[in-house]
């Protein structure tokens, strides 16, 4: 199973709450996550786009970095990880996004790849006067689709004549292009979310559900699966989890549970609302899951709350699921929680035993 680190590029990670750790996204922090994954054999890292926060006594996701320009820096004090930017496409033309990325794929020798986001929070978007109306919340997709046909076309032949709806292109060329394939990751979670991935991308994002219940997101994959099996294409599902782990499950759950008792509620309502404004056909359900009072806390994406060995044992439960093929982790303390997780949970993963068994990662573990 591939693992994978969703990097805390906004402020205090994923955990909206006054207990959890308060810090500031910065380069420095960013590098010795990354830096730890890639010396504990991560797979990938990935940052997410965010213009604007929730608010409230946190400031939760008030301050953040950019994605493509973090990556850049990331790429560049790594040699083996493979490194994810966020394109925010309301705001960044493709032809740019297709030459950034063509560049960043020369400072990492080829381990770059591009996420897309439709945007689904309206005021990150609004506060720059590039809001194109309620309208495109039924239309985003259409979009989309669009837009990775230019980034295709650019990257693939270094021309593009494209002329759609969305996007007119008169001889657009970006040259040097890159030097390995590049890979497009959704997160859609809608039909027409899911009919895009089927189509356009290489893998779909997906949230994991409840806590401690490692498989509940199978319906999903299954759905992911169905979707891209219809168009004759292999797109796996990676699924998001937060992972709280320590000695003791005692331990760990203290700790969960500190976390929501401390839940900011202010930025909370902020997310409810903003969730609520995509009224559209097809509104996309990882929203939707995110704003879900039940663990809002976390943005109520899956998580693992015990003890080492038992989060071992539920991520390996995750492989399971058919058409899955990795995991995106958060942690509430990124640089412990991945130096835990290296140390402590990976060693006892049946489905990572192939690193321990090779003598080269081993060494380099060592």
């Amino acid at each position: 199973m591939k693992i994978g680190v969703f990097i805390p590029i906004g402020n205090n990670g994923w955990l909206i709450s006054e207990n959890a750790p308060q810090y500031q996204p910065t380069f420095e922090l960013n590098k010795t996550i990354v830096q730890k994954a890639e010396h504990y054999n991560f797979d990938f890292a990935l940052s997410m786009i965010k213009l604007r926060g929730f608010g409230g006594k946190t400031e939760f996701w008030e301050h953040n970095m950019e994605s493509f320009t973090l990556m850049a820096g990331l790429a560049a004090v790594t040699s083996k990880i493979k490194l994810y930017a966020t394109a925010a496409t309301l705001v960044m033309p493709p032809a740019i996004v297709a030459r950034m990325a063509a560049t960043i794929d020369s400072i990492s020798n080829g381990r770059f790849g591009v996420n897309v986001v439709t945007g689904w929070q309206k005021p990150e978007y609004e506060q720059m006067g590039m809001w194109p109306g309620d309208e495109y919340f039924s239309s985003r997709y259409d979009y989309l689709t669009e837009y990775v046909t230019v980034l295709r076309d650019l990257w693939g032949t270094g021309h593009c004549d494209m002329q759609g709806k969305f996007f007119k292109m008169d001889d657009c060329r970006v040259s040097p292009r890159p030097q390995a394939e590049m890979k497009v990751i959704c997160a859609g979670q809608s039909d027409a979310g899911m009919a895009f991935s089927a189509k356009h991308a290489d893998y779909n994002f997906c949230f994991g559900k409840g806590v401690n219940t490692p498989t509940a997101f199978a319906p999903t994959a299954a759905r992911m699966k169905t979707a891209a099996d219809a168009e004759k294409r292999s797109v796996a599902s990676y699924v998001l989890f937060m992972v709280i782990a320590d000695e003791t499950d005692a331990a760990a759950r203290a700790k969960w549970e500190s976390y929501k008792e401390g839940a900011d509620s202010e930025a909370l309502a902020w997310l409810t609302d903003q969730s609520s404004k995509d009224t559209k056909s097809g509104a996309d359900t990882n929203v939707r899951q995110m704003a879900d009072p039940t663990s809002a806390v976390n943005i109520n994406m899956g998580t693992l709350v015990g003890s080492y060995a038992n989060v071992a044992k539920m991520l390996d439960e995750i492989a399971t699921v058919p058409g899955t093929e990795g995991v995106l982790l958060t942690f509430d303390d990124f640089v412990q929680g991945i130096e835990n997780f290296g140390q402590f949970i990976q060693p006892l993963m049946k489905t990572r035993q192939y690193l321990l068994n090779d003598t080269s990662v081993e060494k380099e573990v060592a």
